[in-house]
């Protein structure tokens, strides 16, 4: 099927980061579709509860030429089966071979869907009847929003109600009726994060994905692709890894309250909450580096970084280019990775002078780095550096301090600001400079920029920048001098005076990671104050990190003076014998 219309997001007015106010959404009812949607449903035995879903959806508003409907079989037995009252263009179908899970199952539903917006729909949810059509009127005004639906738990203890009731209630209005209301739960968790933000509207990057449920969610088919798809790898918080990687294609997120619906029973987060983070937790650690509370360790490497620090290696010669990765990988900052650029494609291994080489240095740099994890190679920059949201781009031959780039984030953050350009040094040609990219905001730019306009100014428009003085944020200009190899009369010197830098590092470290502590201390008591059914479970929680907290404050300094001291025996029981060739 080919698009019903083109989008028109490029023509509607721009969203400053997540305030989706200024699009003039109709009224169900008052508008004329014409995008075409897949609903996809990952399903598993539960055949019941299915019936009623496709029962709801067939007494949808949206017009029935313009839905289908894709329930995806994840391993059940007895295999699903089409029941009667569904949607006229509903298919049952099978997960592909060699997986499981629902992710799995949306992976091979999606790729079947010919739509232009895909809507996941959980196999035990109700739709009211204009739940469709809702989140269809926002996906007309622009091409990178994702809008959720809401969602009121529903007593079954009492049994459920026939599919034909089903349609007969949603095509009647009276979907209220389907349950008993006083008994049903609302999504509290959920809808208090989106009353804080003001609707979302002024909710920050770092917390858009945390909205992101996977029981209703619509999205233009396009960005769902560009975002990668679901993590199959995932058998849990695949909605919430999806979130996140959508936070970095620039997507809105617009929760819609008047996209309702019935969820059958309560889920599995709600009845077993603490074994669903427990179980969660290393891999939403790997995968969202917004994450912080749950990235306090240092000396390891994730999955995604916080930070890419790119640096072009064809600009620059050995001392220069090493001078700058160096600095950035021992940064406060414990999630960074380097990304160097240049024409590594070419540096075959044919027979040649190594020391007369003309591609040398690029030689020099590869082999400092081939074997370094938190370092990779490319030809050429990737637009941006999803799935890390933040990338700093860094001219060879400057370095910046242990902390800098932890500020800078930080100082990003605090106003949600897609673009730092730093200043670093001015001649004739103009301003040399670092510059700190969102990628959320990047990336919508790019989506948004027009012929013959300039995307950083797109990027103000839409997020903000900001220019700053490179010495104030710890830019320093490197001499490469100070990377060419010692004599070994210096090398104690030397020895020393990296020891020195060592041990502020190594101090920085561990003074980031107890400000992360302190402020999960204090986040966790302001949760148990709240008087909350788990308030022991917070205080419990509270108490582990204050007691971490003590631990690592009394042996800090002990620490890196036992390593100065384990180092400098070695160095002294070593100095009077002859240096090595």
């Amino acid at each position: 099927m080919t698009p019903s219309a083109p989008f028109t997001g490029s023509a509607a007015p721009r969203i400053r980061r997540n305030d989706y106010a200024v699009l003039d959404v109709p009224s169900p009812g008052a508008w004329e579709p014409r995008l075409s949607v897949s609903v996809v449903i990952p399903a598993r035995n539960c055949q019941e509860e299915l019936d009623l879903t496709l029962a709801a959806l067939a007494a949808q508003s949206y017009p029935d030429h313009l839905l289908e409907v894709i329930a995806v079989d994840d391993g059940s037995g007895p295999p699903l089966r089409l029941p009667r009252i569904a949607p006229s263009r509903t298919r049952v179908v099978p997960a592909r071979p060699g997986g499981w899970g629902i992710a799995w199952a949306l992976q091979t539903g999606t790729a079947l869907a010919e739509g232009d917006v895909v809507h996941r729909v959980d196999a035990d949810i109700l739709p009211y009847r204009d739940h469709v059509e809702s989140h269809m009127r926002w996906h007309h005004l622009a091409d990178y929003l994702v809008v959720l639906g809401t969602l009121r738990f529903a007593d079954v203890t009492g049994g459920l109600p026939s599919p034909s009731d089903v349609r007969n209630a949603v095509d009647a209005r009276d979907e209220d009726a389907l349950f008993d209301l006083p008994s049903s739960a609302a999504h509290d968790w959920w809808e208090e994060l989106v009353d804080q933000y003001d609707g979302f509207r002024k909710a920050p990057s770092a917390v858009l994905h945390r909205i992101h449920v996977g029981a209703t969610v619509s999205l233009p088919a396009d960005l769902l692709r560009t975002a990668g798809g679901l993590d199959t790898s995932l058998v849990l918080a695949e909605d919430t890894d999806l979130g996140y990687r959508l936070t970095q294609t620039g997507a809105v997120f617009v929760p819609d309250r008047a996209a309702r619906s019935w969820h059958l029973g309560r889920p599995t987060a709600m009845l077993r909450g603490d074994e669903v983070r427990r179980y969660n937790s290393p891999f939403i650690a790997d995968r969202i580096p917004y994450r912080r509370f749950l990235r306090v360790e240092g000396g390891r490497q994730w999955l995604v970084p916080y930070v890419e620090v790119l640096v072009d290696a064809s600009a620059g010669g050995y001392e220069r280019v090493s001078g700058t990765v160096d600095t950035a990988l021992v940064s406060t900052l414990p999630d960074v990775q380097v990304t160097l650029t240049g024409p590594w494609d070419t540096l075959e291994n044919e027979r040649r002078a190594p020391l007369d080489d003309p591609r040398l240095d690029l030689r020099l740099v590869q082999g400092r780095y081939a074997n370094d994890g938190r370092v990779r190679f490319a030809v050429s920059a990737p637009p941006t550096a999803a799935p890390a949201p933040f990338r700093l781009i860094c001219p060879p031959g400057w370095g910046v301090a242990a902390d800098t780039l932890d500020r800078l984030v930080k100082h990003a953050d605090e106003g949600d600001l897609g673009l730092l350009y730093v200043a670093l040094d001015e001649d004739a040609d103009g301003v040399l400079c670092a510059r700190l990219e969102r990628t959320a905001s990047v990336a919508r730019a790019t989506r948004l920029v027009k012929d013959g306009e300039n995307l950083d100014d797109v990027i103000h428009e839409t997020f903000g920048s900001e220019w700053l003085d490179g010495e104030t944020w710890g830019f320093t200009r490197l001499d490469p001098a100070d990377r060419l190899p010692r004599s070994s009369r210096n090398t104690e010197a030397a020895y020393w005076k990296a020891l020195a830098v060592q041990r502020k590092i190594d101090g920085g470290r561990l003074k980031s990671r107890l400000t992360a502590l302190e402020k999960e201390i204090a986040k966790l008591r302001k949760e148990a104050s709240k008087g909350k059914g788990d308030t022991a479970r917070w205080r419990a929680k509270a108490e582990q990190w204050r007691v971490e907290a003590v631990r690592l404050r009394r042996e800090r300094d002990l620490t890196i003076l036992r390593r100065a001291a384990r180092k400098a025996q070695n160095l002294l029981r070593n100095r009077d014998e002859p240096p090595s060739r």
